[in-house]
């Protein structure tokens, strides 16, 4: 420990770090909770050194980061906030999603190529595109999920489970399965009644 720094202060520094840590988040969930946490250590550290005006302001940021935690676990699967709009596999803003997350997407699901025929569908929240899932027609009433990527802020919601609750969108084309991508990082498939089927998951549609 360094000279002089006694176990107070080192709490109040590790108090000052995690707000600082929080910042650099780029997921809204993990961003308010480790925020929060930086509140709570600065209120007891603040508390205890009698710094009433900075116990206020923390306070303050807490409730503010338990308000907003609240309203995202609520909204987190309610489809009432999330919109599902198809699009042409040549749209151009479809494309321009594409290229501005293309590093992302290769990291997430390596080898994926865009080969322009697809069915494309992006998940739209407010005001801002969070998702988007291209899929291709299989045969045999099969549709084959080339891309199920979803931005960085909304990482934690899983808004691609709101493309496959809505089955008519996949029904109405003849489709009687979903299968997905076999090399996809970190697939979320199993909570959504997906099963297990080889390096993928498939979902039987009704």
């Amino acid at each position: 420990m360094i000279s002089g720094m006694t176990w107070l202060d080192a709490i109040g520094w590790a108090g000052s770090a995690l707000l600082v840590w929080s910042l650099l988040q780029t997921r809204i969930l993990r961003l308010r909770a480790i925020n929060l946490v930086g509140c709570v250590v600065l209120i007891g550290y603040n508390w205890a050194r009698e710094v009433w005006p900075m116990v206020g302001l923390n306070v303050v940021l807490a409730v503010i980061n338990i308000y907003f935690l609240v309203h995202l676990q609520r909204t987190r699967h309610d489809e009432t906030a999330y919109a599902v709009v198809e699009v042409a596999p040549g749209d151009q803003y479809l494309g321009h999603m594409l290229a501005v997350h293309a590093r992302d997407i290769e990291k997430f699901n390596p080898g994926f190529r865009r080969t322009g025929d697809e069915i494309a569908y992006l998940v739209v929240r407010g005001d801002e595109t969070v998702g988007v899932v291209l899929l291709r027609d299989a045969g045999g009433g099969v549709a084959q999920i080339e891309l199920d990527y979803v931005t960085q802020r909304f990482r934690d919601f899983t808004p691609g489970e709101f493309v496959y609750r809505q089955t008519a969108l996949f029904t109405g084309r003849g489709f009687r399965t979903l299968r997905t991508p076999p090399h996809m990082v970190a697939p979320y498939y199993g909570r959504l009644g997906f099963r297990r089927t080889g390096d993928g998951y498939s979902l039987d549609l009704a």
